[in-house]
Formats: structure tokens, C-alpha cells, sequence
């Protein structure tokens, strides 16, 4: 977004910035800039040229010593002076700009520009005294495109009418000062020149409340005669949803030609080249309302009758710039009785377009929906400044601001005559609306002790208004950014100064930060793992159907019920996983491919199991800690390391580890799951021959799981401190036989539960098989430790103990090694 400080200045009535024009805009650029209206950048104009007036030819001959030259006597107000020129376009009676001795042009000899420019003396071309220089509308910084008037290669030839002696630079509107600014999607309003201005005389007037900078909208004056615009044209929207509003008017017996001065400068300083009165007049609407304009050719529309709808018929549509665009039917057409003629928003038709034979113009200004141009824009490959615009939500009331301001300009500067009334097209109007208003509270959230009226004050500057009957600020439908209390305290302190306010200190009570149970607990687990020697991996959670067979799981397993993906990037990504241990093997797989011997690894990662299939909802996702390892480990290790974990989070009192033979995948004989309180929470072993030969590991291979989900309802970090025991520790040994078929874990629960409460360690340090053990049975040897906290236990308690121990083995078929 670009504007001119001359354009601002025509609804700020006595703005005036001091300092010269770079210092100007650098004020203006900084006060702007601080208030939230940022500025990218500004050219300063007549940075590069001086000392340029308007002079009149008074005569013309030829140089005596050179045939391509000439000699002119021109006249520049204050005197006459003599210029010698090679240009061929000029004549007597012409008004040129002519640079005095001591000036400066923008460009250097060969044409190109020139940073600080190039100073002009007087002197002598071939014996011939010249006391200046006639110049091009390049050499002022200007162009062809900006300056369509201006003659290529020859000298700028102002009009008849312009006043001799007058500067050249203000005659042709170059003493100003061009910003370009960084319009954020939120702030709609300042998309057009009005809205700049608006924050500009809020701005400077903060900063200068005693001055004059009240900011004043253009008048716009009703037009039209008697007749009626539905007698010329019928307009009907089909599509509501995607256009809120549609305004149509209707101007007769145009006359094409250039528009004025004033609008060709302020459009080519904003980066429009200037075409015709029309076009022109179109496009200054544009850019000082912010709102997209079309004009039509009446004469060119079947039936005279404008429709706005989708079509899916539409395929194919030739726009303004004569290239075909693809269609279809998601985009929103302006179409007349029988065919297209406008891509809604975007850009008009080659089949209507404004030609100098046009005698019946129809205006449009519409509202279309954002997201629908932003999405067809993207369809057809165009973006245009309307598109760019409409794709940030414009208000819909400016729509008929702005068609009206078209028309008043189109009868101010007798370009036409305007037809009567105006088709308006809008079910709903938007309503302004209403925000609580609290300067206490405002104050409070802002760090400030702004008064009252002095934020009312502020607020009315931008257009908010103070309804003092129910206390809240009457927000405008052209500011759509503003909803809650907090853009109003913004609003506030933007023109208050974010550098008034003063530091302090948080309010409130004091915090603190903690993290989830369950993010302790994966921390938890990844310290342990890594302590014990094992490296993360991190594995894809989408699979493919295929890891079922190489872990061989059974038919009916429920680890086949998988999510599928319904956009997969392939069969091998096609499934969200059900287990963790694919990714596990295949990570040690490629390890043992890369010849390294000793690996253990590690993954903290989600599982995803169906409710239901199909999926009616989302799935459940179980975050799952799994280790995996070969080489230098054994199943007793890998449980060692499980047990750590568990003991770390306090769950070691009801932790039972059950050889099973359910986990297809694993080992047979060397596999169990994992209990707490009955509940399972994973499992550990020897992962199955089969499955190692079908991942191509070679070697025994051993894997846990521990399903995270399962264990935080146990986990306890409640430490109490137990002081050094006072009282002597009791030890006895147990020499078993026991039958082969009794586990190691049944004989501590029996060992447990008969205790009592003295019984303070327990340990296994034996085990034999042998000739002199009977055939069926195997030798366990116990060491139990007693200690009571309060006395010395005695004899007697011991053996009552043991006693009981004896007494529940005997029922497991277990006795005495004598």
C-alpha cells in the first residue's frame, strides 16, 4: 500500500509537518510507524533535482556552428535567458521546464538515474552561451507509464495554460514525499487512502492536541437525474453466500479523455499509471476507499442485465489481459443475459471491456466473500490488486460509498451524465457494534492511569464512538478488528504512547510451572533407559499390513484390527501401527546390517487402536515404552532395567512378572507379562526365532514393553525417610526341592504371605539340577533376613515364622533339602 503525503493532506485540513520533505517524512514514517500503522518506506520526490522553472519559448534559431543545435531565447518570469537545445519537439510559444545554472536533474548523460543527481552549469556549446537546460519528464525521476502525456526522447511540454516562472517541480508534482506501508490482513480499513489519513490525524493530533488536524471524510454529494437506473439495467445476485452486496449505477452520453492533473498525480505516486478519465476515476475510488471498482459497457451486455452466480457449465473465460483462464463451477462469475462477462472480484472480461466508443457506462461495487476469491484467484492462477483486497474481507458498507463517490467524480469532472438512483443489492446490513467500555479496567490490563475522557478522546479521533447511555464504545463496520475490551484498550494506549508506560511489576498471584504426570513418567523412563546403556530410536507410526506375517501374529490377534490411512503415501505407510515392536526390530536389524554387535535401543512412542472399524471415532492412542536389544544382554538384564523403572516411580509393591505363553511373537519359554494389582501393564522376553530369521537380526534378540497409560494410576513419588536400624538383623537360610514346574516368582508370593511383618529382605542365591537332586525337581536356596524396629526378635518369633513359610510350601509340593 503506497500514498502520497499530498494525498493525505486533502482530509487533514492545515497538516503541516515541519522540516524539509525528507525530514517530513521521516516524522511522519516514525509517529506512524509507533502507533501501529507501520511504514516500510518513503522517496522523497525532488531528493535529486533543484532549481527547475516553468519557462516560455520566445524564439528560436539555428546555431551557427552546429546544424543540430539550436538557440533559444526563453523567458522564466524573472528575466529572459538563453538556452542552447537539441531537442526536436520544441516550438515557439511552448512552456517547458527549464533547469537554471545550479540545478539539478535526476540522470546523469547517458539517461540513467543518478543517487543525488546531476548539477547543471551554464556555459558555451560550440561558441554559443547557454545559460540552462531544457528537460525530459526522465530527468525529473518521472516515466512514460506515469506520464503518458510526456513525449519519448524529447522535452516535457506543459500545457498553454500553465503559469511561466512557477516551479517545474511543483507543477508537475514532484514536491512530495511517497510512503509505501506494511498493511497487516486485520486492518481492512487502511487499504484505502481514508483510512491512513484517519490514523494519521489520530496519530499527529496525540502527539499535538492543540492543532488543527481534524480528520474530514470526502463529502459525497447525491447525483443523478431524473431518470431511473432500473430502466437501463436489471441486476440479480444468485449466490448470496458469496456476494453480500452488489451495487450497480448507471452514467450516459460518457466522454473519454484524460482525467486531471490531481488524479493523474495521486494515482501514479501510489503506482497507477494513469489511462483515462474513466479508468482513472475507477481507480481512485480504489485507492481511496480501498473498495475494487468494474465498469462495464452497457451496450455490451445481453439483455442489459447483470447476474452474479456459479455455473458449472463455465469452463473457459478470456479476461481483460486477453489471456484464457480455466474455470469451473467453485468460481463466482459476473455474467450477462447469455454469457460471463467478469471473474467476480478478480478481474472484468476481454468481452466487455471499456472501450473510446463506450457512450453508456455501468458501475459496479460488490462485496464477495474472502475466502471464495482467495480460492478462485489461486484456481485460475491471477492475482490483482481488486483480488488482493477482497481476499481480506472488506466491508460491505463501503461498497456504496464508494460507487457514489464514482459517479459524483464521473459529474464533477463532465465526464457524463448519471442516471437516477442505484440498484443495491443487500439483504443484511452489518451492524455496528458495541464493546463494553471500562477505563479502570483498561488502566488495570494496560499498566496506565489514562483518564477517562482522554481515552474517549482517542477513540472518537479513529471513528469509535462513546455511547453513554449503556457505557460502551460503538465500534464501525470498518473496523472488523476490534471484538473484546482488550482491542479496545490497545486502540487506546497505541495513541496514548507505548513508551508512556511505565515499568511494573506482574499482578497476581504467585505460580508455578509443573509438568503433566505422564511427561514425568517418559522422562523418567528415558533417563533410566539411557543410564542402562540404550539410544533412542524414533520410528514412523504409519505401517505396513505386512509387519503382521514377519511378527506372526495369530489370525485373529487383535493387533491386526489397524487404522487405515486413506491418503497413503504408499502400501509400506498405509496403516497407523498397533504395536511398537516392528519399528524396534527393524531399528536393530539395520544395526546388525552395519555390523554393530552390542546394541540396545530404546523408543517412546504411540500406538493407535480402533474402537470400532470402520473408525466411527478417533482412535485410542497408547503411548508405549519399549526396549529392544542384542549381543551383550540377557532376559534378566532387560528385566532389571524394567524393574529400576517401575521402582523409580514407586511401583514395586504389587509388580508381578507372569510367564505366559501368549505373545505369539516371542519366545515360547522365555516370556512374560507384566502385572500391577492385576492390572497388565506390558511385557518382556526373547523375541521368537521365526521373527528374528524374518527381520535377518541372526541372533538372540530380547524386547520390552510398558504401556505408560497402564501404570500412572500407581505411580507414587512419596519417599519417607527410615532411619539406621537399631536392632540386629536376623538371617535364615531355605535349602528347597522344588518340582520343575513351580516358577521362582509363585515361591516368594508363598514366602511373602507367610512371613509376617519382620521379614525385611529376601533373596535367591542358589539354584541346582543334578544327580543329587531326584529326577522331576531342582534345588532353590533362599536367604531371608528378619528385624523388627523395636526390640531384638527372639527364637521363638523366628521360628514361628518359618514355620508358616514351610507350611505354605508344602501345599506347592515343595520341601526341605536335607
Amino acid at each position: 500500500m503506497k500514498t502520497s503525503l499530498s494525498w493525505i493532506k486533502k482530509y487533514i485540513p492545515n497538516f503541516e509537518i515541519e522540516g524539509s520533505l525528507k525530514e517530513q517524512g521521516q516524522i511522519y514514517t516514525d509517529a506512524l510507524t509507533l502507533t501501529g500503522t507501520k511504514v516500510e518506506s518513503f522517496e522523497v520526490l525532488n531528493e535529486d533535482i533543484d532549481k527547475i522553472v516553468v519557462g516560455e519559448i520566445l524564439a528560436i534559431e539555428k546555431h551557427p556552428d552546429a546544424d543540430k543545435l539550436t538557440v533559444c531565447k526563453v523567458n522564466i518570469g524573472s528575466e529572459e535567458i538563453q538556452i542552447v537545445t537539441g531537442a526536436k519537439n520544441v516550438n515557439v510559444g511552448d512552456k517547458v521546464p527549464v533547469v537554471l545554472d545550479g540545478g539539478r536533474v535526476a540522470t546523469g548523460h547517458d539517461g540513467k538515474a543518478v543517487k543525488g543527481g546531476t548539477k547543471i552549469k551554464k556555459g558555451k556549446l560550440r561558441g554559443v552561451l547557454s545559460q540552462g537546460m531544457f528537460c525530459s519528464i526522465e530527468e525529473f525521476g518521472g516515466d512514460y507509464e506515469s506520464f503518458p502525456e510526456a513525449p519519448v526522447n524529447g522535452v516535457y511540454i506543459f500545457d498553454k495554460s500553465q503559469e511561466v516562472g512557477v516551479s517545474a517541480i511543483d507543477a508537475l508534482g514532484f514536491n512530495d514525499v511517497v510512503f509505501e506501508y506494511e498493511i497487516t490482513s486485520n486492518r481492512v480499513d487502511c487499504y484505502g487512502v481514508i483510512g491512513i489519513a484517519r490514523e494519521a490525524a489520530a496519530t499527529f493530533l496525540a502527539r499535538d492536541p492543540k492543532a488543527d488536524y481534524s480528520f474530514k471524510e470526502p463529502s459525497i454529494k447525491k447525483t443523478g437525474n431524473e431518470e431511473d437506473v432500473n430502466d437501463y439495467v436489471s441486476i440479480r445476485v444468485d449466490d448470496k453466500e458469496l456476494c453480500k452486496r452488489f451495487c450497480g449505477r448507471v452514467v450516459k452520453n460518457v466522454k473519454i479523455g484524460p482525467s486531471p492533473k490531481w488524479m493523474q498525480d495521486a494515482l501514479w505516486k501510489n503506482g497507477i499509471r494513469p489511462i483515462n478519465n474513466l479508468v482513472d476515476i475507477t481507480n481512485y475510488v480504489m485507492e481511496e476507499y480501498g473498495q475494487p471498482m468494474h465498469a462495464y459497457d452497457l451496450e455490451k451486455l445481453e439483455d442489459r442485465q447483470l447476474v452474479v452466480k456459479r455455473d458449472e457449465n463455465f469452463t473457459e473465460f478470456i479476461t481483460l489481459d486477453g489471456v484464457k483462464r480455466q474455470i469451473d463451477e467453485s468460481v463466482l462469475m459476473i455474467c450477462d443475459g447469455k454469457k460471463p462477462v467478469g471473474i467476480a472480484g478478480i478481474m472484468g472480461g476481454e468481452n466487455s471491456m471499456i472501450t473510446d466508443e463506450v457512450k453508456t457506462v455501468l458501475f459496479e461495487a460488490a462485496n464477495f466473500d474472502g475466502t471464495s476469491i482467495r480460492l478462485s484467484s489461486k484456481k485460475i492462477g491471477l492475482r490483482t490488486d481488486a483480488s488482493n483486497k477482497f481476499e481480506k474481507g472488506l466491508d460491505a458498507n463501503n461498497a456504496r460509498k464508494a460507487i457514489d463517490r464514482a459517479c459524483q467524480l464521473m459529474e464533477e469532472l463532465g465526464c457524463g451524465e448519471v442516471i437516477g438512483g442505484c440498484i443495491d443489492i443487500c439483504e443484511n446490513i452489518e451492524e455496528n457494534i458495541q464493546i463494553p467500555f471500562d477505563a479502570d479496567k483498561i488502566n488495570k490490563l494496560l499498566g496506565t492511569s489514562i483518564n477517562e475522557k482522554d481515552m474517549i478522546t482517542y477513540l472518537a479521533r479513529i471513528g469509535l464512538e462513546y455511547n453513554k447511555d449503556n457505557n460502551t464504545i460503538v465500534v464501525p463496520s470498518f473496523r472488523k478488528d476490534l471484538h473484546l475490551m482488550a482491542d479496545i484498550a490497545e486502540e487506546v494506549v497505541r495513541f496514548y504512547g507505548y513508551d508512556k508506560i511505565e515499568n511494573t511489576l506482574p499482578v497476581g498471584e504467585a505460580t508455578y510451572g509443573k509438568l503433566p504426570l505422564k511427561v514425568v513418567v517418559e522422562n523418567m523412563g528415558r533417563n533410566i533407559a539411557e543410564f542402562a546403556g540404550f539410544s533412542e530410536s524414533m520410528t514412523y507410526s504409519f505401517e505396513s499390513p505386512k509387519v503382521f506375517d514377519k511378527l506372526i501374529l495369530d489370525e485373529n490377534s487383535s493387533l491386526r484390527n489397524a487404522v487405515e490411512i486413506s491418503n497413503p503415501l504408499g502400501e509400506d505407510y498405509s496403516i497407523m501401527r498397533t504395536s511398537t515392536l516392528n519399528g524396534i526390530l527393524s531399528s536393530l536389524a539395520t544395526n546388525i546390517s552395519r555390523r554393530n554387535k552390542n546394541v540396545r535401543l530404546y523408543e517412546m512412542g504411540n500406538i493407535y487402536l480402533p474402537k470400532t472399524l470402520p473408525l466411527e471415532e478417533l482412535p485410542e492412542e497408547r503411548m508405549c515404552f519399549t526396549l529392544g536389544a542384542y549381543g551383550d544382554i540377557d532376559f534378566f538384564e532387560l528385566k532389571g532395567v524394567i524393574v529400576e523403572f517401575l521402582e523409580k516411580l514407586g511401583i514395586m509393591e504389587n509388580l508381578i512378572f507372569t510367564a505366559t505363553r501368549e505373545n505369539s511373537f516371542l519366545h515360547p519359554g522365555i516370556q512374560a507379562n507384566i502385572y500391577v494389582d492385576d492390572r497388565y501393564i506390558g511385557y518382556i522376553g526373547e523375541v521368537h526365532p521365526k521373527v528374528v530369521e524374518n527381520y535377518n537380526i541372526g541372533t538372540k534378540t530380547y524386547v520390552a514393553v510398558v504401556e505408560i497409560n497402564s501404570i500412572l494410576d500407581f505411580v507414587n513419588f512419596n519417599r519417607k525417610y527410615v532411619g539406621v536400624a537399631k536392632y540386629p538383623q536376623v538371617t535364615r537360610d531355605l535349602s528347597l526341592v522344588v518340582p520343575k514346574n513351580i516358577l521362582a516368582g509363585d515361591i516368594v508370593a508363598v514366602i511373602k504371605k507367610n512371613a509376617g511383618q519382620y521379614l525385611e529382605e529376601l533373596e535367591l542365591f542358589d539354584i541346582y539340577e543334578g544327580n543329587q537332586i531326584k529326577e522331576g525337581y531342582k534345588s532353590m536356596a533362599y536367604s531371608l533376613s528378619f528385624r523388627a524396629k523395636d526390640r531384638t526378635l527372639d527364637d521363638e518369633i523366628i521360628k514361628a515364622s518359618m514355620d508358616k513359610i514351610l507350611g505354605g510350601l508344602e501345599v506347592l509340593g515343595i520341601e526341605l533339602r536335607s
